[in-house]
């Protein structure tokens, strides 16, 4: 149900915001934070972020919350929101509902919320809903500015052919905000065996090849389950 409601929602913001790229996502605001608790909390601050999502799924304006635990380091947490403008993300930074948890997690996570913000670039949001065996994928991608527009030209190619990939759930690019050369992209896949598939795809291959010679940083892909 929770699937099925984020594509209604995800539905209703494209309609307002029109097609799919960076220059047409109107006022849609997105947030990615990666924060990693302390060995012997980790039960804990897993209980805090359901209690958070399920909360915030209910807030105004929102067009996506998803909270994941990384696979193969389970202290490792990462939220994503969609909002429909930044006055909506920034009415949920300071309800205190969100206050409240900050406060309870931080004392417990080894180093501070890592918190970045985006405009959509090329969003089209989940396209089905996946099982327990999904497989989330945030990937950081920082080129150098002087090739920020070839790298900007990858990216939405890489989107739009990966969508149509099989066991492909959600494929979104987010460019962070204020640093066009900057990139996340955000997949979902039915499950492991699927993403495994889709690095050996032509369109996988090529990007990396092409992308590699304009990198600032190395390129930092994570994968990750979604909390239940």
């Amino acid at each position: 149900m929770r699937w099925l409601l984020a594509l209604g929602m995800y539905a209703m913001a494209l309609v307002a915001t029109g097609p799919a790229m960076a220059a047409e996502t109107g006022g849609a605001f997105y947030a990615v934070t990666y924060f990693e608790a302390a060995q012997p909390d980790v039960a804990k601050v897993a209980a805090d972020l359901r209690q958070l999502a399920a909360a915030s799924r209910k807030t105004a304006g929102v067009t996506g919350f998803e909270v994941f635990e990384e696979i193969g380091r389970p202290s490792r947490f990462a939220i994503f929101e969609g909002w429909q403008s930044k006055t909506a993300a920034d009415a949920h930074r300071s309800a205190a509902a969100t206050i409240a948890f900050h406060d309870r997690v931080r004392p417990l996570l080894v180093g501070p919320f890592e918190i970045r913000d985006f405009t959509g670039f090329a969003v089209a949001g989940p396209s089905e809903q996946g099982s327990r065996d999904a497989v989330y994928v945030l990937t950081h991608v920082d080129v150098f500015p002087a090739g920020k527009d070839e790298a900007a030209a990858l990216v939405g190619h890489l989107a739009e052919a990966n969508r149509k990939l099989p066991g492909n759930l959600w494929f979104d690019v987010l460019q962070v905000e204020g640093h066009p050369n900057h990139f996340t992209l955000l997949e979902a896949w039915r499950d492991r065996n699927a993403f495994d598939e889709s690095l050996m795809a032509a369109s996988t291959r090529d990007f990396r090849q092409k992308i590699t010679p304009l990198e600032g940083a190395l390129y930092d892909e994570r994968l990750y389950h979604a909390l239940q």
